[in-house]
């Protein structure tokens, strides 16, 4: 009865946390805002997000993963310390909790072994880690245990795997360090250029968001974006529309898709079999990019369709694991 769960998925630019019983308790950014001259955490998730690109010079705001990696070890394990004490408060310093973490399928054993140490200097007593492609499968409700075969792409802020499982596995996979910041980082470039407009990375996500598109549209629809002039450092205001946007994005989407192909180019033709009844199933905040799943379904010929919520396919998986953990422990999740 002392046991203690909890489930994060530890993304790029979000981490959510699930306890059982009680379900998504905390999804906010990856962000976490620094005072410079005593290293102090002056705020995490949305409050340290708002802070982006608005702070004076003895404040910094920024996201401690990169592409799906811890980039700052000390900075991640504040922040996963205070999530904890968020949701555990005195319970979890008593007992300290068992903690699952979403980690990505093309991760190498040092950003493994990366994870393992924060989470476990952050305050959890033993850490399972499972491979995101597998927790978004799960999480879709795709039948994973099954003998047949599911693919699923899964589109994060800072990676996009592709993923074909059967009987509970990972038969093959194809990893991009590309999603949703690089999209954001593509656009912010191709207004300086064309426009000669310096704009940040909030205003890079709001335009692909408000009219981004994965394949051109017939309606270009026209979008208002403020920034800085490069040539005068004065305040500009410019119109850009949806087609300049896929224009802007069509390197990092020729990424993703080509990740999608290399995993059907080595699946086993009994599998491939499946896929083309079944289809490919979209997770990740990427999947929700207008026409992300018509791009895709061209690219590979194979039926494409975006999973309910999207957003928190992963952390949905790890909440079922974690509440059925004896059940995938041995095809799932790996303890360390």
């Amino acid at each position: 009865m002392l046991t203690r769960r909890v489930g994060i998925d530890l993304g790029t630019t979000k981490t959510i946390v699930y306890l059982p019983r009680r379900g998504i308790v905390i999804h906010e950014p990856s962000v976490v805002a620094l005072a410079l001259d005593d290293h102090r955490v002056l705020a995490i998730g949305q409050a340290a997000k708002e802070m982006l690109g608005r702070t004076p010079e003895n404040i910094q705001a920024s996201q401690p993963l990169r592409e799906g990696a811890i980039a700052d070890f000390r900075v991640t394990e504040a922040m996963l310390e205070l999530f904890l004490e968020r949701v555990g408060g005195v319970t979890f310093r008593v007992f300290r909790p068992e903690v699952m973490v979403s980690v990505p399928a093309g991760i190498t054993s040092t950003e493994r072994r990366a994870v393992f140490e924060v989470a476990m200097r952050a305050g959890a007593r033993r850490v399972y880690l499972v491979k995101q492609p597998v927790a978004a499968a799960i999480g879709a409700g795709l039948p994973i245990a099954e003998s047949s075969g599911h693919m699923i792409v899964h589109m994060g802020g800072g990676v996009t795997e592709a993923a074909m499982i059967s009987l509970g596995g990972l038969v093959a996979t194809a990893s991009a360090r590309v999603g949703g910041v690089r999209l954001d980082a593509a656009i912010a470039e191709y207004v300086r250029k064309k426009y000669g407009l310096a704009i940040g990375e909030r205003t890079a996500e709001e335009i692909k968001i408000a009219i981004g598109s994965a394949t051109p549209t017939e309606e270009d629809r026209p979008h208002e974006i403020r920034g800085r002039d490069v040539a005068t450092g004065l305040p500009k205001e410019v119109t850009i529309t949806s087609n300049k946007v896929t224009e802007a994005m069509q390197e990092e989407l020729e990424t993703i898709t080509h990740t999608a192909r290399q995993v059907l180019q080595e699946t086993p033709p009994e599998l491939a079999a499946d896929i083309i009844d079944k289809g490919i199933v979209l997770t990740g905040g990427t999947a929700l990019l207008s026409n992300m799943d018509k791009l895709i379904a061209k690219i590979t010929m194979v039926p494409c369709t975006v999973a309910d919520d999207p957003l928190r396919c992963v952390i949905q998986g790890i909440g079922m694991a974690l509440e059925n953990l004896p059940a995938y422990r041995r095809s799932l999740v790996v303890a360390r």
